[in-house]
């Protein structure tokens, strides 16, 4: 194999000293480019940026009216039509742009700012969400500004520096907000989609042990995400506290996402060892009329794979179901890095501890933050739900928001 891998870069290697390299000269619009056709891609720097073009790919994708609806944002292009064997019968670069001529004489082209944006390459290097990774200390100093209700609810600039806040910090706060239920649902209206679960949409809770889940009891709650026994993790959870007479009580909140960044620093093996290991969750409720049984699978961490970006954390002890998709002589190694993980979380430095009160709403990124809840004295009642991410991701992109 080695050998093989070996021959193909030596062939590789002599047929760029075979073909005739384009370099065009950089005017003050536009940056020098460099093409080099090989055997089974194109090879082009522009901008610092040295991309690797497969032949297929560069068709495919090819933004002519043929082949691309600008209107609908959809491919016209039938992939399966084009050959698999296919190469430019010529290329060329000019005024900022890649002009590739196809066999059948059909003219692609390009913006090299477009190519180097969407190259691999280009994706390995650029982060797909901004964030600002937060201890307590480092939360608190940036004296993030709650949006109030009113302006919220009527202005389309404030929701999107509530948004802004939000994906930067997986944390946002709206204050003044009436203590209903019913307004409660309209501000979490106007961030995304509601989503039904089998606690249903908008909720309300008491210690009342109705449901079969520890949230309706007064017992503190660790560190955890929500619904990790979904396939799909609910992107959004939102809290009211709408009436509490007693004491305690306070919603303690981590970000995953620090602590997880920290475990990559000192234990890179383990944060990766997170990352490939499934892991099963089950809700498993059966308390007067609610039957439910539903589990989800996956890795405690999840990255993406072209630029090792994290994503998304799925934690919670409580809901972690028995450990048998893990091989034993790596069992000891999963426990090992799912402490250190803890450990991190666990560090008092790292616990933001935020007293809610009648009037605050507080949406969290149950794809980062991880909430808890110190145990509590009396009637305290909470509303919230949950909310689908895609849609306040699309909300996002739409207000221009990078994500």
């Amino acid at each position: 194999m080695h050998r093989s891998l070996l021959l193909r870069a030596s062939k590789r290697a002599q047929l760029f000293q075979r073909v005739k390299t384009h370099v065009p000269r950089a005017n003050k619009n536009h940056a020098a480019a460099t093409v080099n056709l090989l055997d089974d891609c194109l090879a082009l720097n522009y901008d610092g940026t040295n991309m690797h073009l497969n032949y297929v790919w560069l068709r495919d994708h090819c933004r002519s009216e043929g082949s691309f609806n600008a209107v609908t944002h959809q491919r016209n292009l039938d992939t399966a039509s084009i050959d698999l064997s296919i190469r430019p019968t010529s290329t060329k670069v000019e005024d900022g742009q890649l002009l590739l001529e196809w066999p059948d004489s059909h003219v692609t082209r390009y913006d090299l700012s477009w190519l180097a944006v969407n190259s691999y390459e280009g994706k390995q290097n650029s982060i797909v969400q901004p964030r600002v990774l937060w201890n307590s200390d480092i939360y608190k100093s940036a004296n993030v500004p709650p949006s109030k209700w009113e302006k919220f609810m009527s202005c389309k600039d404030e929701r999107k520096k509530f948004l802004q806040n939000y994906l930067l910090y997986g944390i946002a706060f709206v204050e003044d907000v009436p203590a209903t239920v019913e307004a409660t649902e309209e501000v979490s209206r106007k961030v995304s989609l509601i989503r039904e679960t089998m606690f249903g949409g908008m909720w309300t809770f008491t210690s009342d042990n109705s449901r079969g889940d520890t949230a309706y009891t007064q017992s503190a709650l660790d560190r955890h995400t929500d619904t990790t026994y979904f396939h799909e993790p609910c992107g959004i959870q939102v809290f009211h506290c709408l009436k509490h007479e007693g004491t305690g009580g306070r919603t303690l909140l981590v970000d995953g996402f620090y602590a997880a960044e920290k475990l990559r620093q000192s234990s890179p093996e383990n944060f990766e060892l997170l990352t490939e290991i499934p892991i099963k969750h089950d809700n498993v409720e059966r308390t007067g009329k609610h039957l439910n049984h539903m589990r989800g699978i996956g890795p405690v961490l999840q990255v993406y794979p072209w630029n090792k970006e994290l994503y998304m954390i799925r934690y919670n002890n409580s809901d972690r179901s028995v450990i048998n998709t893990i091989p034993h002589h790596v069992v000891q190694s999963w426990y090992v890095a799912h402490r250190e993980l803890t450990t991190e979380m666990r560090r008092p430095q790292n616990e933001l501890w935020v007293k809610l009160k009648p009037g605050t709403v507080l949406f969290i990124d149950n794809w980062r933050v991880m909430h808890g809840r110190e145990s509590f004295t009396g009637h305290r009642q909470v509303c919230g739900c949950y909310m689908t991410r895609d849609d306040v991701l699309s909300a996002a992109r739409v207000l221009g928001l990078q994500v």
